[in-house]
């Protein structure tokens, strides 16, 4: 990937996304960003352009909404500028699974993951035939912890850490790079939006330092980046028993715990 190609990043308006925005600028690389308020998005492309010499695109869209999502799916795939994209935009919600609205699940689910997943599908093919190019999935740790009470959101950012390692399993080979970053709790407007204060959480990252450990893991080639994870050995461990798990499946045997004694 050279510094002259594009960065297409969902969700840039603000936090995370419009920190890449700046990071991958900073990189040289020229923009398409895509988030909801165009008023923010305008005076984000703005200011980068204009600091790091850069192009930027703005693209206006709802990835909730089909219409909008298409033209972003168009431009990934007619777009050969664009070899590098990152899925950055999602959304979280208060409360427990039952108070929660079966329409607001049903949004966070089409945002958090249709969404991602339609986007990846989208670049994906392009960028195997071409044999370069990266695809940056924004997960969590939630993802990782049903214990810290975010049913639905946790279960979506579980299927983007699974997407991801698939991905990169079938991609790697064609010379397409899949990173998934999982973030701890971070300082950026989603706390707000889904009706959580940030100020009852006892400890939270600041974004800056969020994406620079993160595109830390993406030069490194990382397939997972935990920028919390302060012993890196834990996620080996988990890796290792995963495995060692697996191989302790014997598909044509019922486990004998499970076996009816005559």
């Amino acid at each position: 990937m050279s510094h002259s190609s594009t960065v297409l990043i969902t969700g840039a308006s603000t936090g995370i996304g419009a920190t890449y925005a700046a990071r991958f600028a900073q990189r040289g690389h020229n923009l398409v960003l895509v988030a909801r308020d165009k008023q923010r998005l305008d005076a984000l492309a703005a200011q980068l352009s204009e600091q790091y010499k850069v192009s930027v695109d703005v693209l206006r869209a709802d990835l909730t909404q089909p219409d909008d999502l298409a033209a972003v799916e168009r431009r990934l795939r007619d777009d050969a500028s664009i070899q590098i994209l990152v899925n950055n935009a999602g959304a979280a919600q208060s409360g427990s699974f039952i108070e929660q609205s079966t329409d607001s699940v049903a949004q966070l689910v089409t945002l958090n993951t249709t969404a991602l997943v339609r986007l990846a599908s989208a670049v994906a093919p392009r960028l195997a035939q071409a044999g370069d190019g990266a695809i940056i999935n924004i997960g969590s740790v939630v993802g990782l912890a049903p214990e810290l009470g975010m049913t639905v959101y946790g279960a979506t950012k579980a299927f983007v850490l699974f997407l991801s390692q698939g991905l990169s399993l079938e991609l790697a080979p064609k010379g397409v790079y899949v990173q998934a970053v999982l973030p701890a709790a971070t300082r950026t407007e989603i706390w707000e939006r889904s009706g959580i204060d940030i100020n009852t959480l006892a400890e939270v990252m600041e974004v800056g330092d969020l994406v620079d450990a993160a595109l830390l893991g993406f030069d490194r080639r990382e397939a997972v980046t935990i920028p919390a994870l302060h012993v890196a050995e834990r996620w080996d461990g988990l890796q290792a028993a995963r495995q060692g798990l697996l191989a302790d499946i014997r598909q044509a045997d019922v486990a004998e715990r499970y076996q009816v004694k005559a």
